[in-house]
Protein backbone atom coordinates (compact mmCIF):
# COMPACT_ATOMS: atom_id res chain seq x y z
CA UNK A 1 0.00 0.00 0.00
CA UNK A 2 1.42 3.69 -1.04
CA UNK A 3 0.22 6.23 1.65
CA UNK A 4 0.27 9.36 1.13
CA UNK A 5 1.13 11.91 3.80
CA UNK A 6 0.20 15.31 4.13
CA UNK A 7 2.26 17.43 6.67
CA UNK A 8 3.99 20.37 7.41
CA UNK A 9 6.79 22.03 5.65
CA UNK A 10 8.41 24.17 8.13
CA UNK A 11 10.48 22.83 10.84
CA UNK A 12 9.33 25.79 12.93
CA UNK A 13 7.19 23.42 15.47
CA UNK A 14 7.89 21.49 18.59
CA UNK A 15 9.73 18.40 18.69
CA UNK A 16 7.29 15.79 19.43
CA UNK A 17 5.90 16.56 15.99
CA UNK A 18 8.93 15.72 14.08
CA UNK A 19 8.97 12.39 16.39
CA UNK A 20 5.72 11.41 15.63
CA UNK A 21 6.62 12.02 12.02
CA UNK A 22 9.98 10.35 12.09
CA UNK A 23 7.90 7.19 13.66
CA UNK A 24 4.83 6.99 11.27
CA UNK A 25 7.32 6.76 8.50
CA UNK A 26 9.47 3.58 10.15
CA UNK A 27 6.19 2.00 10.95
CA UNK A 28 5.09 2.65 7.48
CA UNK A 29 7.87 1.16 6.27
CA UNK A 30 8.48 -1.96 8.52
CA UNK A 31 4.63 -3.08 7.22
CA UNK A 32 5.77 -2.12 3.57
CA UNK A 33 4.17 0.48 2.65
CA UNK A 34 5.51 3.26 0.36
CA UNK A 35 5.18 6.71 1.16
CA UNK A 36 3.97 9.34 -1.28
CA UNK A 37 4.34 12.88 -0.34
CA UNK A 38 5.35 16.59 -1.49
CA UNK A 39 8.79 16.00 -2.04
CA UNK A 40 10.15 18.41 1.38
CA UNK A 41 12.99 17.89 3.42
CA UNK A 42 11.90 19.64 6.15
CA UNK A 43 9.16 19.75 8.70
CA UNK A 44 6.48 16.99 8.78
CA UNK A 45 7.22 16.12 5.25
CA UNK A 46 10.64 15.55 6.21
CA UNK A 47 10.39 13.67 9.26
CA UNK A 48 8.21 11.19 8.03
CA UNK A 49 10.32 10.78 4.61
CA UNK A 50 13.20 10.15 7.17
CA UNK A 51 11.86 7.72 9.18
CA UNK A 52 11.01 5.76 5.83
CA UNK A 53 14.21 5.67 4.33
CA UNK A 54 15.89 4.88 7.59
CA UNK A 55 14.22 1.22 7.44
CA UNK A 56 14.57 0.88 3.54
CA UNK A 57 11.02 1.86 2.27
CA UNK A 58 10.47 3.20 -0.66
CA UNK A 59 9.71 7.25 -1.02
CA UNK A 60 7.91 8.73 -3.97
CA UNK A 61 8.07 12.70 -4.04
CA UNK A 62 5.87 14.62 -5.78
CA UNK A 63 7.07 18.29 -6.35
CA UNK A 64 6.53 21.72 -8.69
CA UNK A 65 9.58 21.99 -10.85
CA UNK A 66 10.14 25.60 -8.51
CA UNK A 67 10.74 23.60 -5.30
CA UNK A 68 14.19 22.32 -6.92
CA UNK A 69 16.34 24.75 -4.98
CA UNK A 70 18.87 23.55 -2.35
CA UNK A 71 18.10 22.01 0.78
CA UNK A 72 14.13 22.27 -0.13
CA UNK A 73 13.34 18.68 -1.62
CA UNK A 74 14.38 15.47 0.20
CA UNK A 75 17.38 14.27 -1.26
CA UNK A 76 17.06 10.52 -0.84
CA UNK A 77 13.90 9.65 -2.30
CA UNK A 78 13.21 6.47 -4.99
CA UNK A 79 11.64 8.72 -7.37
CA UNK A 80 10.97 12.42 -7.66
CA UNK A 81 8.22 13.69 -9.84
CA UNK A 82 8.86 16.84 -10.87
CA UNK A 83 4.94 19.00 -12.37
CA UNK A 84 4.58 22.35 -13.54
CA UNK A 85 1.56 23.40 -11.47
CA UNK A 86 0.54 22.86 -7.49
CA UNK A 87 -2.51 21.35 -9.10
CA UNK A 88 -0.87 18.81 -10.88
CA UNK A 89 1.03 17.85 -8.13
CA UNK A 90 -1.77 17.03 -5.80
CA UNK A 91 -3.20 14.97 -8.93
CA UNK A 92 0.05 12.92 -8.83
CA UNK A 93 -0.27 12.43 -5.50
CA UNK A 94 -3.69 11.12 -5.38
CA UNK A 95 -3.05 8.76 -8.29
CA UNK A 96 -0.24 7.32 -6.85
CA UNK A 97 -1.80 6.58 -3.50
CA UNK A 98 -3.59 3.92 -2.09
CA UNK A 99 -4.36 5.97 1.52
CA UNK A 100 -3.86 9.05 2.54
CA UNK A 101 -2.80 10.43 5.93
CA UNK A 102 -3.21 13.95 7.49
CA UNK A 103 -0.38 15.13 9.91
CA UNK A 104 0.06 18.68 11.61
CA UNK A 105 -0.01 20.61 9.05
CA UNK A 106 -0.82 24.56 7.93
CA UNK A 107 -3.21 26.10 5.43
CA UNK A 108 -1.96 23.73 2.60
CA UNK A 109 -2.45 20.21 4.55
CA UNK A 110 -5.69 21.44 5.66
CA UNK A 111 -6.88 22.05 1.93
CA UNK A 112 -5.44 18.62 0.71
CA UNK A 113 -7.20 16.93 3.38
CA UNK A 114 -10.58 18.84 2.70
CA UNK A 115 -10.03 18.42 -1.11
CA UNK A 116 -9.45 14.47 -0.84
CA UNK A 117 -12.28 14.43 1.76
CA UNK A 118 -14.46 15.85 -0.64
CA UNK A 119 -13.48 13.84 -3.98
CA UNK A 120 -14.43 10.30 -1.06
CA UNK A 121 -17.70 12.15 -0.45
CA UNK A 122 -18.73 12.66 -3.90
CA UNK A 123 -17.63 8.88 -4.92
CA UNK A 124 -14.75 9.76 -7.05
CA UNK A 125 -12.55 7.40 -4.88
CA UNK A 126 -12.74 5.30 -2.08
CA UNK A 127 -9.11 5.24 -1.11
CA UNK A 128 -8.71 5.59 2.78
CA UNK A 129 -8.14 8.59 4.94
CA UNK A 130 -6.42 8.99 8.06
CA UNK A 131 -5.75 12.04 10.29
CA UNK A 132 -2.97 11.40 12.83
CA UNK A 133 -3.72 13.64 15.83
CA UNK A 134 -0.44 14.02 17.72
CA UNK A 135 -0.75 16.21 20.62
CA UNK A 136 -4.56 17.04 20.00
CA UNK A 137 -3.34 19.31 17.27
CA UNK A 138 -6.79 18.32 15.06
CA UNK A 139 -9.29 18.71 18.58
CA UNK A 140 -10.73 22.38 17.21
CA UNK A 141 -10.52 21.33 13.58
CA UNK A 142 -12.93 18.05 14.71
CA UNK A 143 -14.56 19.95 16.93
CA UNK A 144 -15.57 22.80 14.08
CA UNK A 145 -16.40 19.04 11.79
CA UNK A 146 -18.90 18.10 14.58
CA UNK A 147 -20.32 21.85 14.85
CA UNK A 148 -21.14 21.52 10.84
CA UNK A 149 -22.73 18.21 11.96
CA UNK A 150 -24.70 19.74 13.93
CA UNK A 151 -25.79 22.82 12.33
CA UNK A 152 -27.17 20.47 9.45
CA UNK A 153 -24.03 21.54 6.71
CA UNK A 154 -22.55 18.04 7.24
CA UNK A 155 -23.95 14.51 7.36
CA UNK A 156 -22.82 12.39 10.43
CA UNK A 157 -21.84 9.93 7.60
CA UNK A 158 -18.74 12.11 6.99
CA UNK A 159 -17.06 11.34 10.40
CA UNK A 160 -16.89 7.75 9.42
CA UNK A 161 -14.79 7.95 6.14
CA UNK A 162 -11.97 8.90 7.71
CA UNK A 163 -10.10 8.05 10.93
CA UNK A 164 -8.61 9.86 13.77
CA UNK A 165 -5.92 8.59 15.72
CA UNK A 166 -3.05 9.96 18.21
CA UNK A 167 -1.24 6.19 17.88
CA UNK A 168 0.68 5.46 15.08
CA UNK A 169 0.47 1.96 14.84
CA UNK A 170 -3.77 2.41 15.01
CA UNK A 171 -3.97 4.76 12.32
CA UNK A 172 -2.09 2.15 10.23
CA UNK A 173 -4.34 -0.86 11.27
CA UNK A 174 -7.36 1.53 10.39
CA UNK A 175 -5.97 2.20 6.95
CA UNK A 176 -5.51 -1.56 6.07
CA UNK A 177 -9.28 -2.23 7.44
CA UNK A 178 -10.60 0.27 5.55
CA UNK A 179 -8.98 -0.40 2.57
CA UNK A 180 -10.39 -4.14 2.38
CA UNK A 181 -13.55 -2.86 3.92
CA UNK A 182 -14.45 0.49 2.92
CA UNK A 183 -17.06 2.48 4.43
CA UNK A 184 -19.15 3.47 1.79
CA UNK A 185 -20.41 7.78 2.22
CA UNK A 186 -23.95 7.19 0.07
CA UNK A 187 -25.18 4.57 1.90
CA UNK A 188 -24.23 5.32 5.20
CA UNK A 189 -26.11 8.45 4.55
CA UNK A 190 -29.27 6.63 3.31
CA UNK A 191 -29.08 4.70 6.80
CA UNK A 192 -28.74 7.74 8.07
CA UNK A 193 -32.03 8.81 7.19
CA UNK A 194 -33.96 5.90 8.65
Amino acid sequence: MNICVYGASSNEIDRSYIEAGELLGKRMAKRGCGLVFGGGAKGMMGAVARGVFSEGGTILGVAPSFFNVDGILFEHCTEMIYTETMRERKQTMEDNADAFIMTPGGVGTFEEFFEILTLRQLGRHEKPIGVLNTNGYYNDLLAMMQTAIDRGFLHEACKQIYGVYTNVDELLDYLEEERLHPHHYTKLKEMEKK
